[in-house]
């Protein structure tokens, strides 16, 4: 029983989540998402804290994924947000930048 609720509960948040960002203007999404990389390394400590605790094989094939993606989450969450900082820039501060 208590797998049909946690699965309730993951789908009711998927489609919060989804309802929340659609309405989120497109010009706002990127610095929405590289605002929040705090939270994708929460989620990096959780995903470890799982694998550290995990006991079968199944459990640690999990975990070691969910380790993956979140990791490969945050690095991305951070060059993107590189990305859109350099946008901002003038020609000069970049070539400042590249010679120091």
């Amino acid at each position: 029983m208590t797998g049909i609720i946690a699965l309730y509960i993951f789908m009711l948040a998927a489609f919060t989540g989804y309802e929340v960002i659609s309405r989120v203007p497109v010009i706002l999404h990127t610095p929405l998402m590289s605002g929040s990389n705090f939270v994708h390394g929460i989620v990096l400590v959780g995903a470890m804290v799982a694998l550290g605790s995990a006991q079968t094989p199944l459990e640690k094939t999990i975990g070691f994924v969910g380790v993956l993606l979140a990791a490969g989450n945050v690095v991305g969450g951070y060059v993107s947000t590189e990305r859109m900082l350099e946008m901002f820039k003038t020609s000069q501060e970049r070539k400042k930048g590249g010679q120091a």
